[in-house]
């Protein structure tokens, strides 16, 4: 401490970063990288070197870019690195060649653990990264496993424990509708952990435990502002110290400057078109496309509302090459009042369009977050993973509207897509109620200070666990 009084600040943290392997995490845990850097911590990157080389340009110089060679597998495509470039049924194979990062990134933290001016003060990984944990664990470099929603993790079934507290019976109680999970979604997840591993040795179920297992802490990409209902419960589930990273949406300067850069586009040039508020944004991710019958029917009850509607429709599963993905004449039947791209969209730059006033989405946290970013109410077809837990989640605070589905397979038809769509853009009165329940979770998303506030609590709580 100087004559003054003061201390010098902290020295800058050595984080390293590695997501899953899929750009539903690529790129927000690469704006966190960002918004690490400009705080002047030292941040390195690691994925494989196609994912690397899309990554969105330009990214800040203190931000190092380290590239693990993806290990090369019979029968996996070449350049399929990340889970998009990788067919439905080679998701095996994708797993295996992700186990064989282990060596790589062994060297590479060996390398980096061997000088005292390179050594990370923390690795941040995703929940399947069990190599990352046991490197972690040799080096002496606590890790933070990255976590989906509270959401999700309140709604993965566990044994109770031996004995109940009064706690942990309002716990349950608590979570007991996030654990409201159906039958079609429930046996789908059941199916996956029982048979995933197969070819690749671990199921994604094991690699999460042993990363669990060797974590100080889990981040999670949520707040409890967002939801209140869950979040709390992640700790106790978990066993763990759990650390908010807030929602890292897209910085609202650099959502205006997308639009600017896409206008010129033929998805945007046709919203310009479009009366304000008239038009149904429907895009469902491009990780887990749908069935033929599935994309007809949710075509069918798009046009039975006869609502506006911009759609970025992806390949169904199992549709050859020159298979007519829509049904006979729905594209001229609407014509003018509907466009279908199966090309890139600017997705941020279609949100913030003032035609666009609902969104029709997957609930996937990236889609979630940017068209709540512009407070449009929800259409909601979940289809894997996290996406329903989200979508209950959504629903439950008036945010919209989840398309009805059979509650034994999960199919749906166009009736109950017409039913939804009608309820959340033309019916006034529901409309008016989903309107203002996007708007009240657009005040948690859009607020940047709230979310700066979350980076730098974050900081200070591995400063402190990492003495």
């Amino acid at each position: 401490m100087d004559a003054a009084g003061s201390s010098s600040p902290p020295a800058p943290l050595r984080i390293v970063i590695v997501p899953w392997l899929a750009f539903g995490h690529l790129l927000p845990y690469l704006e966190l990288a960002e918004r690490l850097a400009s705080r002047g911590h030292r941040v390195s990157y690691v994925s494989t070197p196609r994912n690397l080389a899309r990554l969105p340009l330009p990214l800040r110089s203190d931000v190092d870019l380290v590239a693990l060679p993806l290990p090369r597998v019979e029968g996996l495509p070449d350049g399929a690195e990340s889970t998009n470039d990788v067919p439905d049924d080679e998701r095996e194979l994708h797993w295996k060649a992700f186990d064989g990062l282990a060596a790589p990134f062994a060297e590479f933290l060996a390398t980096a653990c061997a000088d005292a001016a390179t050594r990370p003060h923390w690795i941040v990984a995703d929940s399947f990264h069990h190599w990352a944990a046991a490197s972690a664990a040799e080096h002496g470099v606590p890790l933070a496993m990255l976590l989906p929603t509270a959401a999700m993790v309140a709604a993965v079934p566990r044994p109770p424990p031996s004995s109940e507290s009064a706690a942990y019976s309002f716990e349950l109680q608590a979570a007991a509708a996030a654990r409201a999970v159906p039958r079609y979604e429930r046996e789908g997840m059941a199916l996956v952990f029982a048979n995933d591993g197969a070819s690749s040795g671990m199921s994604s179920r094991q690699r999460s435990v042993l990363t669990a297992q060797g974590c100080t802490v889990a981040a999670i990409r949520s707040c409890v502002e967002w939801e209140p209902e869950s979040f709390s419960l992640v700790a106790p589930l978990l066993g763990k110290p759990v650390v908010a990273l807030g929602l890292l949406p897209p910085p609202p300067d650099g959502a205006r400057l997308a639009a600017l850069a896409n206008r010129e586009h033929a998805t945007v040039r046709w919203l310009d078109a479009q009366p304000l508020g008239s038009v149904l944004y429907v895009a469902l991710g491009s990780e887990v496309p749908q069935r033929p019958d599935q994309v007809h029917e949710l075509a069918l009850g798009l046009e039975l509302t006869g609502t506006r509607f911009l759609w970025a429709l992806r390949k169904p599963s199992g549709a050859a090459a020159d298979d007519d993905m829509l049904p006979p004449g729905f594209q001229d039947r609407n014509d003018g009042h509907g466009l279908v791209t199966t090309g890139w969209v600017p997705q941020v730059s279609v949100l913030a369009h003032a035609a666009v006033g609902g969104f029709l989405t997957h609930c996937g946290r990236n889609s979630l977050i940017e068209g709540l970013l512009f407070g449009h109410p929800l259409v909601m077809l979940p289809i894997f993973g996290d996406q329903g837990p989200n979508a209950r989640q959504m629903e439950a605070k008036n945010v919209g509207l989840q398309v009805a589905r059979d509650e034994e397979d999960g199919s749906f038809d166009r009736h109950g897509v017409a039913s939804a769509v009608r309820a959340v853009m033309l019916e006034e009165e529901s409309r008016r109620g989903f309107v203002a329940g996007a708007a009240r979770m657009q005040e948690v998303v859009a607020d940047a200070e709230r979310h700066e506030r979350y980076i730098d609590e974050f900081v200070e709580q591995l400063r402190s666990i990492s003495g």
